[in-house]
């Protein structure tokens, strides 16, 4: 099985255990990069693009804020906060495991649900 036939969830999940592989020194600037440039591929072609991920993590956050999705993301990483977008590495590598945490939680939350009565084919 190939990368074009995971589901975005196992992608995303494929991407996590091996970041380096797609951004280089897996950075948390080069990882939401990497988000960036697949959401707009994505809109360009059709795809997903990670439809209603800001307003889910405003949800997850409980309010919104004056940044993008990635400083809603650092925000429920760094509840108290943090100093500088360029983040000491162990505020980083925590932001970073957060942020596919959250990706995978908001994919789950994406994904068709399978009832007996859909897998049966039958129509309630």
């Amino acid at each position: 099985m190939g990368l074009l036939d995971l589901s975005e969830r196992e992608y995303w999940a494929y991407v996590s255990e091996r970041p380096g592989m797609f951004v280089g020194r897996p950075r948390l600037a080069s990882l939401e990069a990497y988000v960036d440039g697949y959401v707009a591929h994505a809109i360009r072609h059709g795809g997903p693009a990670l439809e209603g991920w800001y307003e889910w993590l405003v949800a997850r956050r409980g309010r919104e804020c004056n940044h993008g999705w990635n400083g809603l993301v650092r925000h429920i990483a760094l509840p108290d906060g943090w100093e500088s977008w360029d983040l000491p590495p162990n505020q980083e590598s925590h932001v970073i495991k957060v942020l596919f945490e959250l990706l995978d939680e908001f994919l789950a939350e994406q994904e068709p649900r399978h009832t007996p009565d859909s897998e049966s084919g039958s129509a309630a």
